[in-house]
């Protein structure tokens, strides 16, 4: 059972005891991803993920390292396109320590110009791997033509021409504007008391700042696209328009993804590779935000295989669509669900992320008993009739990245 406080400024604390643990994982979390910057600060949003980690005004990045290492905690943060999260584990006992520094971090960053520009260097070697990286290539393109001329087109890593104008000046000011105490979560998920939480209400509540922050709507268009690289794979990102993340449909559509491409038992795995040798991987995915999703399906292999294992994609989508799951299907595919979802119960990280997640997106979370039954209503029909939704070749969105032929030739093989 969790509980909710909201303090006077606005911020949310959601927390969630866990029986039987010693660790405490505690998120904060800030609705402002690459969705929510201008064009000329792309990429500001990770680039100050990376610098809250470089020293505040009475710790340096060295005093924060040894620190958490002192209490053995484990200390990240992560960037999306709708939020970002600075996140610790560590054993009870240290929670408040911990949580200490974490703020600390959060609330009074120095952004020093010495270390901001060690920090750029680091940051464009980043952009740099993801580049060598054809199946991240391949995704990414996607997303950046399918909603180009909008926000959720950008990367989140950002851009060399925007990174290179950045001061630390320019970081302080966007935080201030950005980071509101009324798009600001405190998730604490595992073993804490009382005084842990008080504690924590006492840091958080000098946060200032008004209002929210808000997105530009985006809208999905088909695209081709080709790219080529000297590699020996082909990578192919396939994607339709998918379903927004509070759609009602989204237990259907979890579900859906998992008996397309969610495992070595599903469809494509045991069509493309096992049946006819095609690939070495193939999956699907959904990625949904506040306004829009999408449904892709990612694979790599040899450009002699690629037309066959093209097609053969085409019909397992257009099967599940016209005839949906067997009974055996989606029975195996929702009990590996709730089946994941029990064994994250297990993780003070995963509970933590759940209830950051879900309070900063819903504005609730679900009792595990609730989601369940969301799971378990699901029918047959339900994931055809979906299915026929999504599955609009006339819709679809291809990335080839390799030694590929032109969009011509992958439009052909995607539309006929």
């Amino acid at each position: 059972m969790y509980d909710r406080i909201v303090l006077p400024n606005g911020v949310r604390i959601v927390m969630e005891p866990i029986s039987g643990m010693r660790s405490t994982a505690v998120g904060i979390w800030v609705m402002n991803g690459s969705r929510h910057e201008p064009d000329e600060l792309s990429g500001i949003s990770h680039f100050v993920e990376h610098m809250v980690f470089k020293g505040t005004e009475k710790r340096s990045a060295q005093h924060i390292a040894i620190a958490m290492d002192a209490i053995g905690g484990q200390v990240n943060a992560f960037t999306t396109k709708e939020c970002t999260c600075f996140y610790l584990k560590t054993l009870d006992k240290h929670a408040q320590t911990g949580v200490e520094i974490l703020a600390d971090m959060f609330l009074h960053s120095k952004f020093a110009q010495r270390d901001l520009e060690l920090e750029r260097g680091v940051v464009l070697e980043e952009i740099d791997m993801y580049e060598d990286s054809p199946e991240d290539v391949a995704t990414e393109k996607v997303f950046e033509t399918c909603y180009a001329g909008s926000s959720l087109g950008r990367p989140i890593l950002g851009r060399e021409e925007t990174l290179v104008t950045m001061t630390g000046e320019t970081l302080h000011n966007y935080v201030t504007e950005y980071y509101r105490p009324k798009d600001t979560v405190i998730a604490i998920a595992g073993s804490y008391t009382k005084d842990d939480i008080d504690f924590i209400c006492d840091l958080f509540s000098s946060m200032e700042g008004e209002g929210h922050n808000v997105i530009e709507p985006a809208e999905y268009k088909p695209c081709i696209l080709s790219r080529p690289k000297e590699i020996e794979q082909n990578h192919l990102c396939i994607a339709f328009p998918g379903i927004p993340m509070r759609a009602e449909e989204r237990y259907i559509n979890a579900l859906m993804g998992a008996i397309l491409g969610g495992g070595m038992a599903s469809r494509l795995f045991q069509k493309i590779r096992e049946e006819n040798g095609l690939c070495y991987s193939i999956y699907s995915f959904n990625t949904s935000h506040e306004d829009t999703g999408v449904f892709g399906i990612y694979t790599a292999l040899g450009k002699e295989t690629e037309e066959k294992a093209i097609r053969l994609i085409r019909e397992e989508c257009m099967r599940l669509a016209q005839d949906g799951p067997d009974r055996s299907e989606l029975s195996r595919c929702r009990e590996q669900a709730k089946t994941n979802m029990l064994l994250g119960m297990e993780s003070t990280s995963s509970r933590m992320n759940q209830l950051g997640r879900s309070e900063m997106f819903f504005g609730k979370t679900l009792e595990l008993e609730e989601v369940m039954a969301l799971y378990d209503a699901v029918t047959a029909d339900d994931i055809a009739n979906l299915a026929r939704r999504i599955f609009d070749f006339d819709q679809a969105s291809i990335c080839a990245v390799g030694q590929v032929g032109d969009e011509a030739y992958y439009e052909k093989l995607l539309r006929e």
